[in-house]
């Protein structure tokens, strides 16, 4: 059997394009595995956290903001990009929930760690599944424009399948959160017998 060394393709040196507030982008000289050379344009990104937060009641909170690089707008799940390369994956998710969206779990499963685009970047994405929510103020960065919005997390998971969300983090959270919510017997039992107005103080419940 041949081992991946086969495939293997090795920096040789590289030089910096463009170095912005949030990616850098590289040039590298690569050697292929058949001795050839071969320029390699990379996008260096710190990385990502992102969060399912699914209360008591088996509602998502989920994100609605304008993208501008598609020209689109989008249903996303919560979530933010590392202070720095060495910051705790789970750190990122706790703040980036309480900034987006004002609230706090007590509880948090990490869902997976995935690679976005490793075609032609670094980015990798830490998910995670936050229950045992409480509502804490919001206080977004100044040039985030987002609207909240609750749905069941099974209506969520429908869209998803129907082709209505398209990222790809969100979708993946969203399957493996409903996934492994499925195979337990119930929910935490943090706020059960709450009253559906005060599940979530000011937001509201997606219809249809």
């Amino acid at each position: 059997m041949i081992g991946d060394d086969s495939l293997r393709e090795i920096y040789q040196d590289g030089e910096t394009i463009y170095d912005g507030k949030i990616i850098r982008v590289e040039k590298w000289r690569v050697s292929l595995p058949d001795g050839r050379e071969a320029a390699r344009e990379v996008v260096i990104h710190k990385g990502a956290a992102a969060i399912v937060p699914v209360d008591a009641q088996g509602m998502v909170t989920l994100v609605r903001q304008h993208r501008v690089a598609l020209d689109t707008f989008t249903w996303e799940i919560p979530a933010g990009k590392l202070d720095s390369v060495s910051e705790d994956p789970l750190d990122c998710a706790k703040r980036e929930l309480e900034e987006e969206t004002g609230l706090r779990a007590a509880n948090w499963r990490r869902l997976s760690h995935v690679i976005t685009t490793p075609g032609f970047c670094t980015e990798q994405i830490s998910i995670y599944l936050a229950t045992e929510l409480s509502q804490h103020e919001a206080h977004a960065d100044q040039d985030e424009f987002l609207r909240l919005q609750k749905m069941p997390l099974d209506e969520a998971v429908n869209r998803v399948m129907a082709g209505e969300f398209r990222d790809a983090k969100t979708c993946l959270g969203l399957l493996m959160a409903a996934r492994l919510l499925a195979d337990q017997p119930r929910l935490p039992r943090w706020g059960d017998g709450m009253p559906p107005n005060r599940r979530m103080a000011g937001f509201p419940v997606a219809q249809g």
